[in-house]
């Protein structure tokens, strides 16, 4: 089977979904070559930084008029606004530097959101106040100080800051989560004629954005409007509203190149969720935007040792990617290690040494016997583990 993955990945840029009009260069650089595993060592989990907050002084837009925020190399731009003085009718208007990817918002619109926008993909979200009618010198709006306030920015890192970040990493060899002489995933379009049912199952795979900055993996789990993911990245409604949820997140080749436009959508109920179990699952807005992407099944069995698997993720917020080689494996492929391994409690997870990394936290861990997802991933350290779905889908009876 071939070998490309995230080793030839190269340059990655956002591209609309009619394939035109690039919008950002967002470098996801090929995989670090990584040492022979160490002492094994479970790796207690956490949401990966994605982001960078930062402060915006005399962030004042009145209305008609706009102002652009740019990052130069930052992935996306989020805005929050510290006031809104808006009529009814007003709207806020952020996009992209083209106008390609563009949100609408009333005052009370962001006001549930916590006055979060939506980000908007690539370097630059450009803010504009659009009145409702009247006042066409804006003297009213002057003197009653209508228009909105923007004090924060929430920022993809650059690709310098993520260079740095891995070779934070590379210093710290225990924390490794890609088990083996090398990384073995690979960019989910590398699998679209060649393996065509993995291909199809990354789609309801789905990168989150937590509060602006932090980063995990969920996936649509049945035919409802149902995403599932770890504890550790959230477990409240209101962290998911203000969870962004990204579907269609994969580089347009397998070599790399261009990404598709991502769909975005926001959290909304926390449904369940439980912390020995690591699981949340949760609803969001907008469901019907995401349908089109599919679902995932849950095979609620205990796994076998040396059943062979997959994992479609999104490691430290890359593009998807899908792990089905271990060369660990006498075979090659992905497999279950020991089909009972203790997680937070005795005997609630599998292990395996399929490669995963910060922000695949969440990801479904996918028998290729059945197709259907038999563990959640949440811990790293070689052997990497997750929760069994027969635990979990019998917290969840009724409800997925």
């Amino acid at each position: 089977m071939r070998r490309r993955a995230l080793l030839t990945a190269g340059i990655c840029t956002l591209l609309a979904l009619t394939g035109v009009g690039v919008a950002a260069a967002t470098t996801f650089g090929p995989a670090r070559p990584r040492m022979a595993s160490v002492t094994p060592e479970r790796i207690e989990p956490g949401a990966v930084a994605a982001g960078v907050l930062e402060a915006v002084t005399g962030g004042t837009i009145e209305r008609a008029a706009s102002r652009a925020f740019t990052y130069p190399g930052a992935d996306y731009v989020k805005v929050h606004f510290a006031q809104l003085r808006l009529d009814p009718g007003d709207r806020v208007l952020i996009s992209d530097a083209t106008g390609t990817e563009q949100y609408a918002y009333t005052a009370a619109d962001l006001q549930e959101h916590g006055n979060w926008s939506m980000s908007v993909s690539g370097d630059r979200a450009v803010v504009r106040v659009e009145k409702a009618g009247g006042d066409p010198l804006g003297i009213k709006s002057r003197l009653a100080g209508l228009g909105v306030t923007v004090d924060k920015v929430a920022r993809g890192q650059t690709p310098a800051e993520r260079r740095a970040a891995l070779e934070a990493k590379a210093r710290l060899p225990h924390l490794e989560s890609i088990c083996g002489r090398s990384n073995e995933t690979e960019n989910a379009a590398c699998y679209k004629s060649s393996d065509p049912v993995a291909y199809a199952n990354a789609k309801p795979v789905a990168r989150i954005l937590i509060d602006g900055v932090e980063l995990c993996t969920a996936w649509r789990v049945g035919s409802q409007n149902r995403m599932l993911t770890n504890a550790h990245c959230l477990t409240s409604t209101r962290e998911a509203r203000g969870t962004e949820v990204w579907f269609n997140y994969e580089c347009a080749r397998c070599e790399g190149g261009a990404t598709l436009r991502p769909t975005k959508v926001m959290g909304d109920q926390v449904l369940a969720t439980d912390d020995i179990l690591d699981y949340t699952l949760f609803s969001v807005r907008n469901f019907e935007v995401i349908q089109r992407f599919g679902y995932l099944q849950v095979d609620d069995r205990a796994p076998v040792r040396g059943e062979e698997l997959y994992i479609p993720q999104h490691p430290r917020g890359a593009p998807t990617v899908i792990t089905v080689q271990d060369n660990t494996e006498r075979n090659g492929n992905c497999a279950v290690s020991n089909p009972s391994y203790d997680g937070y409690d005795t005997d609630t997870d599998m292990s395996y040494y399929c490669d995963t990394d910060g922000g695949s936290s969440g990801s479904p861990v996918i028998s290729r016997r059945t197709n259907k997802v038999i563990a959640l991933h949440h811990f790293g350290g070689c052997p990497n583990s997750g929760v069994r779905m027969d635990r979990i889908a019998a917290d969840l009876r009724g409800l997925i």
